[in-house]
């Protein structure tokens, strides 16, 4: 009996090496950056409560807001008012405001959104993919995009109408100065 447990053991200890490194490997040779200020936004292709086919390319040459939220998250919900009241003042200025749920249904998204009265487009990141390849790790966290495609600003946590406005200006302008 004291034969095979030694034996037990050592598979088991053989498999916990084995599955360590692939993991520590598979991660080491993981080739996806996050991305920061300066780089180049990932495309992304979503789905929005609208039923339409959201692609980030689409908004070529606009300032883009990308707002990853989620409905169990206070500060998102308390940021949200503010975010259409931006969404709806620079519509007409060629910035465009993104609002992307992250892995919940499009009924709990759907629900939340007709509470607050958004209108701004939200797109349904359903399988968190794009949230990863974002690499966000907290809600709210907002992406404001140049109108060339890189990353201006990543902001982390909750906004007021104050900051968003502020930073929307900054990176609108920055982007006609590139045009």
């Amino acid at each position: 009996m004291g034969r095979n447990r030694k034996w037990i053991q050592i598979c088991i200890l053989l498999a916990v090496v084995i599955l360590g490194g692939w993991t520590i490997a598979s991660s080491v040779l993981d080739k996806t950056e996050i991305p920061k200020v300066g780089s180049k936004a990932p495309e992304f292709t979503l789905t929005g409560l609208d039923g339409k086919t959201h692609q980030l390319s689409d908004y070529k040459g606009k300032t883009v807001v990308v707002n990853f939220w989620a409905t169990y998250c206070p500060p998102c919900r308390e940021e949200m008012p503010d975010i259409q009241k931006q969404a709806a003042k620079w519509a007409d200025k060629d910035v465009v405001v993104l609002g992307v749920n992250v892995a919940e249904s499009k009924v709990t998204a759907k629900n939340f959104v007709d509470q607050l009265g958004v209108t701004f487009p939200i797109l349904l990141d359903s399988k968190d993919k794009i949230r990863r390849e974002y690499g966000v790790l907290n809600y709210p966290t907002t992406v404001f995009v140049k109108p060339d495609g890189k990353i201006a600003v990543i902001k982390e946590g909750l906004m007021d109408e104050a900051y968003l406005d502020r930073t929307i200006a900054s990176v609108a302008a920055a982007g006609n100065g590139n045009k």
